[in-house]
């Protein structure tokens, strides 16, 4: 097909408005309608619960907020540019200069619900069958703000439903950011839904989170260009599809785990 035919990335500006010197970013208005969103869900899932409220839930998440911004942080810096760290570690904190990585982010609310389970005596996997639920609808906007951005876009192919992107060069490319804001945003969330509305052993809803995820982000890594300063490592597989392999063991493992004691009880 003619590269004329094919369409176009919308020249969206990624700056949606600025008043004077600040200018607000599509891509942090994206972070925050995840938020808003979790709070607004989760909150509602909270008065329905008789072992959270609203408060208490709300304090979760402010842990968890911080836990994605300064674990997807370091998991960018040393997954995918390790080496401008070690020239210069100050690039830890430059985040003016972008870069995130869902799976450091994932690191770092696991920490951020560790801590809090700890500090109120809670069951840490009941905290995370809470938190899971929430989090794909932040990964739809996450990545509907990478469309945005036109970034991240996807291996050279053509599909007839082949975007060219100005950042891609003259070459028709798989949309992506959209295939994944579809598989490990919307149909993840509608899956967890789903499952929680039975009650299920602790653990199982987290189980089946990082199952989902693991096995969306793998199928979908083979559409999105791989980092062009990484390639493709060992057996052909990208530094994301490397990245999702522990997260689907542990997924079946907790999976497995949660329906034992499911059954003992």
């Amino acid at each position: 097909m003619p590269l004329n035919e094919y369409m176009q990335f919308p020249n969206i500006d990624p700056v949606l408005f600025s008043i004077g010197p600040l200018a607000i970013h599509w891509y942090g208005v994206m972070y925050l309608l995840g938020f808003v969103f979790a709070l607004w869900w989760g909150g509602r899932q909270a008065e329905r619960s008789p072992d959270w409220t609203r408060d208490k839930f709300s304090d979760l998440i402010f842990w968890c907020f911080l836990g994605v911004l300064i674990g997807g942080r370091i998991g960018y810096v040393i997954f995918y540019h390790f080496d401008l760290f070690v020239a210069d570690p100050l690039y830890l904190f430059r985040v003016w200069e972008g870069g995130m990585s869902f799976h450091g982010g994932l690191l770092g609310v696991i920490a951020a619900m560790y801590l809090y389970a700890r500090i109120t005596h809670r069951q840490f996997l009941a905290v995370g069958d809470m938190i899971a639920p929430l989090v794909p609808m932040g990964l739809f906007f996450g990545r509907m703000g990478n469309f945005i951005n036109g970034e991240l876009w996807g291996r050279a192919t053509d599909v007839p439903w082949a975007m060219i992107f100005p950042s891609g060069g003259p070459v028709p490319r798989h949309p992506s950011q959209l295939y994944e804001a579809v598989l490990e945003g919307l149909l993840l969330f509608a899956l967890l839904w789903w499952f929680q509305r039975k009650p299920r052993g602790t653990g199982a809803v987290s189980g089946l989170f990082l199952l989902g995820y693991g096995v969306a982000r793998f199928t979908v890594e083979f559409f999105r260009e791989p980092d062009a300063h990484l390639g493709l490592l060992s057996l052909g597989m990208s530094m994301g599809q490397w990245l999702t392999i522990p997260m689907i063991v542990l997924g079946v493992g907790l999976l497995i785990y949660a329906h034992k004691n499911s059954s003992k009880t």
